[in-house]
């Protein structure tokens, strides 16, 4: 008993002597890791910075030489509109395809009059009906033309929040046939060409609606962000062959699909927006944490850095907040409907 209880005391001392020790290494190890993680946290925001502020993006003719083509689909209003303006402004002669055949012949007019050396083409396709008769006419188009540059920007949204329940049949089809099928069919017609010459940007219109699930817009959201996978995926694949890919995050923009009329800090007009965006191809502006992505613009940018980085995207909190701000919304909408139905029936 003596040597059990003279042993027992000297391993509690030994174990005493050794947890002022233990605990001040542990303390050591979670001050380091706290440390590590909040210069990574700031090292993120300083890359985030530097990118919405400084850093120049690739210049467009490192994608083509003068003379090389740059397609736009949904070119006929607003970001489409204003992409194939400043392309053009770029000297790159441009393709435009869009639904409507009186709005591209009138936008080919302008074009032809701001800029009387580019070249300009037009396809009127109506993405929702997928006939392949219409890709067999992109196609034959595409494969005579030197393409450096393609921007996706064609879609759809819902014509209000609706509750996934509740939405038409129709409007679903439509949303998945124009935002995802008609992406990949266009790209994949213009991807060999770019593989064969080594060289070319691919440029695809994202949403926040697909970075945040959006509750009321949730096949819209669901689409925007099958897309982003997709982009990041194709960019693998296809940078060692030359070719840029960029998925373009992007907030509110003044535009018929967004229903704003007036821009703000938070909401630029279409110019302000392009603009951005084609100054800094490249550069992920504030999606550091997405391959392939980027939100150029400086106030949608310091957003997507918020929402990713600091708060979290697929949270309750942030989808029960979005759910709340898209059934506002839908309410205005609703009670807008009915008065100017009140007003159709006086």
């Amino acid at each position: 008993m003596d040597f059990l209880s003279k042993h027992s005391s000297c391993l509690s001392n030994w174990q005493m002597n050794l947890q002022p020790g233990w605990q001040t290494l542990g303390a050591s190890v979670l001050l380091a890791a706290g440390g590590l993680f909040l210069v990574s946290k700031a090292f993120v925001f300083v890359r985030v910075i530097l990118s919405l502020f400084v850093l120049p993006g690739k210049p467009l003719r490192s994608f083509g030489p003068k003379g090389s083509w740059a397609v736009v689909t949904g070119a006929s209003d607003g970001l489409g509109k204003e992409f194939a303006i400043q392309l053009a402004r770029a000297n790159f002669n441009i393709l435009l395809v869009s639904r409507t055949a009186s709005k591209l012949d009138t936008l080919r007019d302008e074009l032809k009059a701001k800029f009387p050396s580019v070249q300009t083409k037009t396809l009127a396709m109506d993405f929702a009906r997928n006939q392949d008769s219409d890709y067999e006419k992109l196609k034959a188009l595409v494969d005579e033309l030197d393409v450096a540059v393609l921007v996706n920007n064609v879609g759809k949204s819902h014509s209000i929040p609706t509750p996934f329940a509740l939405t038409p049949e129709d409007e679903l089809t439509d949303i998945v046939t124009i935002n995802c099928l008609g992406t990949l069919r266009a790209t994949q017609l213009v991807v060999p060409g770019m593989i064969q010459r080594k060289r070319g940007l691919i440029m695809t219109m994202g949403s926040f609606g697909g970075l945040l699930p959006t509750p009321l817009l949730a096949t819209y959201s669901g689409s925007k962000a099958f897309l982003q996978q997709w982009s990041t995926s194709l960019g693998s694949e296809l940078e060692p062959h030359g070719i840029t890919v960029e998925l373009v995050q992007a907030y509110l923009i003044t535009s018929a699909m967004s229903k704003i009329r007036r821009a703000s800090a938070t909401i630029p007009n279409p110019r302000n927006f392009v603009k951005a965006v084609l100054s800094k191809i490249g550069r992920n502006g504030g999606s550091p944490s997405y391959a392939y992505s980027s939100s150029p613009y400086w106030s949608h940018g310091l957003m997507a850095w918020f929402l990713t980085s600091v708060t979290g995207t697929m949270g309750k909190f942030v989808v029960g907040q979005n759910k709340g701000m898209h059934e506002a919304i839908r309410k205005r909408a609703l009670r807008k409907a009915e008065r100017e139905k009140g007003k159709k029936s006086t």
